[in-house]
């Protein structure tokens, strides 16, 4: 303790992580500030690390800007320490604030505050999420000037809500009382950066001739290859992996050329495909499909995996709901998760790869738009994407956004679940397929457009809620369709009501009555996609 007190000017206090839902059949607050049953909160670890000769003025206490859910046994039965089944929603349970408000916002319940233990939780259904809301941070970060605390760090930033958490902290410390302790939480950011200026400033200054030859080295290495994250591989051994790109090994054709499966010499099997002259896409969307699938790192996205093309009739019930479910994850991680917003604006079924386990992987990049996070549309006078998946507002004007690709995702759950073409027309009145699809869910005849190859006679249910969010997804005004994260939450919920579509987009008949069409003739149904999990960084 006392090296401690030498050598360091704060040390942080992991006050976050006690309870995790992979580990524990109970629901837990798990960064309790109090927990009158056991030691495993804050307020013991600080008086102990008080005890042992810690001073409080050297500690900063952690804020933590994510929370777990569990499963509950018993619904009813759903207060801290209830009896539970272990994690949910997400792999590891874990969510950050800014999923859960999301989340929450999508159900509107109610979040329950526990002053006991200064911690928030929600219910929605069997599924319990405790985390930290504006009451909990507000009571911690008050707690910590209280028992005189250097400050407060947060885990992590990123994971607010539109800043709601920070601002919450940062106004418990507006008044007069607390100005030593707002400056508290800033200094030390600045301290550690002053800190390491000044070890490191003498030193470049020595090796700063070292330092120029470095970065000439870099610089030359750029040059050579203008991105050197991507491994290169010679003509010859492409060739060679694609038995000369035989026939046999072809797969399909993408938006460059044709794609050819092949195995490298160290027994890896990989996608190969070739730009071709003919090619209706440059060298621009060659280079920005290289450049996004190297930055993309997601397991439903396509960097340098194998996989084989499959028949239709191999594709049974629950190896569709799994591809759903992939395309559904690749979206989210792509809309929502990643660092930027992608715009892929070619969704498409052949630009849906399948894996020797039949995992689902998007792929083709070459057209995609990168957006910061502030951005929500942009526009273009060049029209590109591939016919039957491109929406109105981009047809007519140019405009794309994220309702872009859940337009494309709607039509592609639509041949999912039908095992029909986009391209064909059908019915008496030679309707294209969204249009088809919506007069048969408008009559009450929804099965009649499912895959009669699908020998499942009790998803029916789960059929149903796909083709009605699948229509949502692709109505004509994009304002009337759904974002990606309240079509996971549709088709994962089961109890979940959904609104009834309005006519699809480029529709030949229009309903008189449409205004007055709210809810479908059919039997409210709800799909078990239980299997549907999140991964969400922390």
């Amino acid at each position: 303790m006392g090296s401690i007190q030498r050598n360091l000017d704060w040390v942080h206090i992991g006050s976050y992580d006690y309870h995790l839902s992979t580990k524990e059949n109970f629901t837990g607050a798990h960064s309790a500030l109090y927990d009158s049953s056991s030691n495993i909160n804050t307020e013991y670890g600080i008086k102990e690390w008080i005890r042992r000769g810690l001073p409080a003025k050297k500690m900063v206490l952690g804020l933590a800007y994510h929370g777990y859910a569990w499963t509950l046994v018993d619904p009813k039965d759903n207060a801290i320490g209830s009896p539970a089944r272990g994690r949910a929603i997400t792999a590891d349970g874990s969510m950050s604030y800014k999923y859960i408000k999301s989340y929450l916002r999508s159900y509107g319940v109610k979040v329950v505050y526990n002053a006991s233990y200064v911690a928030n939780y929600c219910v929605i259904g069997s599924f319990w999420i405790g985390f930290d809301d504006v009451e909990a941070i507000k009571t911690k970060v008050s707690y910590a000037r209280e028992k005189g605390l250097l400050g407060y760090k947060v885990w992590q930033v990123p994971n607010d809500d539109n800043w709601v958490l920070s601002k919450a902290a940062q106004e418990e410390g507006k008044d007069k009382e607390n100005k030593q302790l707002l400056l508290e939480i800033l200094l030390p950011t600045s301290a550690v950066v002053t800190l390491l200026l000044g070890t490191i400033t003498g030193y470049l200054r020595r090796r700063l001739c070292k330092w120029k030859v470095l970065t000439m080295r870099v610089m030359a290495t750029r040059t050579k290859s203008r991105y050197p994250y991507l491994q290169a591989f010679g003509f010859t051994d492409i060739k060679v992996a694609t038995s000369n790109f035989s026939h046999e090994n072809k797969l399909g054709e993408g938006g460059f050329g044709p794609v050819y499966k092949g195995r490298l010499q160290n027994g890896q099997e990989v996608a190969v495909e070739r730009l071709l002259e003919s090619s209706k896409q440059g060298q621009e969307e060659f280079i920005n499909e290289l450049t996004l699938t190297a930055k993309l790192q997601h397991v439903n996205l396509v960097r340098l995996l194998g996989f084989y093309s499959v028949r239709r009739a191999l594709l049974d019930w629950e190896k569709r709901v799994h591809t759903i479910e992939g395309v559904t994850q690749g979206l989210l991680y792509l809309q929502e998760y990643s660092r930027f917003t992608i715009i892929h604006r070619d969704l498409k079924a052949s630009n849906i790869l399948l894996d020797n386990d039949m995992r689902p992987k998007i792929a083709d990049f070459g057209i995609a738009r990168i957006f910061q996070k502030d951005e929500h549309e942009a526009n273009t006078g060049r029209i590109v994407g591939t016919y039957g998946y491109v929406p109105p507002k981009y047809v007519k004007r140019g405009i794309y956004s994220t309702k872009y690709d859940v337009y494309s995702f709607g039509v592609l759950l639509l041949q999912i679940i039908s095992g029909k073409k986009n391209t064909f027309l059908y019915g008496r009145d030679n309707l294209h397929l969204l249009e088809y699809a919506y007069e048969l869910w408008k009559d009450g005849k929804s099965m009649e457009f499912m895959d009669s190859l699908m020998d499942d006679t009790s998803s029916g249910c789960k059929l149903l809620r796909c083709m009605q969010v699948a229509l949502l997804c692709v109505q004509e005004k994009w304002e009337d369709r759904q974002t990606m994260l309240e079509v996971y939450s549709m088709l994962k919920n089961e109890i979940e009501d959904v609104s009834a579509p309005k006519r699809p987009a480029f529709s030949t008949k229009t309903d008189m009555d449409e205004e007055n069409h709210h809810k479908s003739r059919e039997e409210i149904c709800s799909a078990n996609f239980a299997t549907i999990s999140q991964v969400m960084p922390r």
